[in-house]
């Protein structure tokens, strides 16, 4: 699996990547539930196949659910048989506007999701002239499409960049090297490569300036021992797995010096949601001093919310947190066990139920920066808020 920069630049070596297209166009995601024991690729052709993808988290992280998304409604608008179907403009908007709601619906707290299709929408409501032809349109529909899974890259680099810069410049100036803590996923798996928080990470290990990059397990998905654990070894990058109720403990050992995580949406008052832990992670960097970073591109910015208390969480099946898949030490094969009573998580009675949300809110005065590829919002002293439009 080696990501492929956009436009045919040379390859990223030695990176994973959660999407990638033939020479023919065909679009093949790794199917991340199988991941690390098992690779094995799924072909995406339709929105419904995008769809189910997603919602079933065969594909996860929010740049890179946007990425398949809009490459789906691309693929079938490249079939013939579909686009002939299409008697006028207006009958080719209209399929392009329900396709977009439709996949939108799939992962309602991801916004790169939402950004994406609403540039679709924008272009649809907006653009259309009288002389426009139902070519012209899913052209330049296909060509947004297109464009949203190019430009991941190219900011994820930036992001890296800026990030690593900062803490660098904020940690750095007793110590050649940096510890830091990382949550979740957030690499070229959960984007089109590079990564946002783990971008972080490869820019400070490129630079010879990580000293450990040290990284939760983020259950019940377990993206960060299945997921993480995979990119930094394949990087060859130093790193050491930790329980998530390990994070007290290793802030109080060792002298980290900070805490780097993405993001499935961040409100206008910096207020941010992201994969479940990582509010209980700024709660204790900030309890021992710890700057707490959030890495997410520009599209991850949500103005039209005004605070966190807005965000609608996503609520996961039970069976995630009841279940664990893995490889059987004994057969060698990919095996699913239930780690909790029968009954824990299937049944209605007041003893059986399962608390399971997929993401947390961290409130912006837990939070030191928020970076995108345009730049660093730092919190003021004293600030419970984040001035995240500066870097829009």
């Amino acid at each position: 699996m080696v990501a492929q920069a956009p436009s045919g630049k040379k390859p990223l070596p030695d990176m994973m990547t959660s999407i990638r297209i033939d020479k023919s166009g065909q679009v093949e995601i790794v199917d991340q539930l199988l991941l690390p024991h098992s690779v094995v690729w799924i072909p995406i052709s339709t929105p419904e196949e995008a769809f189910e993808a997603i919602k079933s988290m065969k594909i996860r992280g929010a740049p890179a659910i946007a990425s398949l998304a809009a490459l789906s409604l691309k693929s079938s608008l490249s079939s013939a048989s579909l686009t002939n179907e299409f008697s006028s403009t207006t009958d080719a908007a209209q399929w392009v506007k329900e396709k977009c709601d439709y996949l939108q619906s799939s992962r309602p707290t991801a916004v790169n999701l939402s950004e994406a299709m609403n540039r679709i929408r924008q272009y649809l409501n907006t653009t259309i002239t009288e002389k426009d032809t139902k070519e012209s349109v899913i052209d330049n529909v296909r060509e947004i499409c297109q464009d949203v899974h190019e430009e991941d890259l190219e900011r994820n680099m930036q992001m890296g960049k800026l990030g690593a810069d900062w803490l660098f410049a904020k940690r750095g100036g007793k110590k050649d090297k940096l510890k830091v803590v990382t949550v979740c996923n957030t690499g070229s798996l959960a984007t089109s490569g590079y990564g946002t928080a783990i971008g972080v990470i490869t820019a400070l290990y490129e630079h010879d300036q990580l000293d450990t990059a040290y990284y939760a397990q983020t259950t019940p998905y377990h993206q960060g021992s299945r997921l993480t654990s995979l990119e930094l070894t394949t990087l060859e990058i130093p790193s050491c797995m930790i329980c998530d109720t390990m994070l007290g403990s290793l802030f109080q050992h060792e002298d980290i010096d900070g805490v780097i995580v993405g993001a499935d949406r961040v409100v206008k008052n910096g207020d941010t949601a992201n994969k479940i832990g990582t509010y209980q992670a700024a709660v204790l960097a900030q309890r021992h001093n710890i700057p707490f970073m959030v890495i997410a591109p520009v599209t991850t910015i949500d103005l039209s919310l005004e605070t966190g208390k807005e965000i609608h969480i996503e609520q996961r099946p039970s069976i995630e947190a009841t279940q664990v898949r893995g490889l059987n030490t004994e057969t060698g094969k990919l095996s699913v066990v239930r780690i909790t009573p029968e009954g824990v998580g299937e049944g209605d009675k007041p003893w059986q139920r399962v608390y399971n949300p997929s993401f947390d809110v961290t409130p912006a005065e837990l939070i030191s920066c928020v970076v995108t590829e345009k730049g660093v919002a730092e919190r003021k002293d004293g600030e419970k808020s984040i001035d995240v439009s500066s870097i829009c």
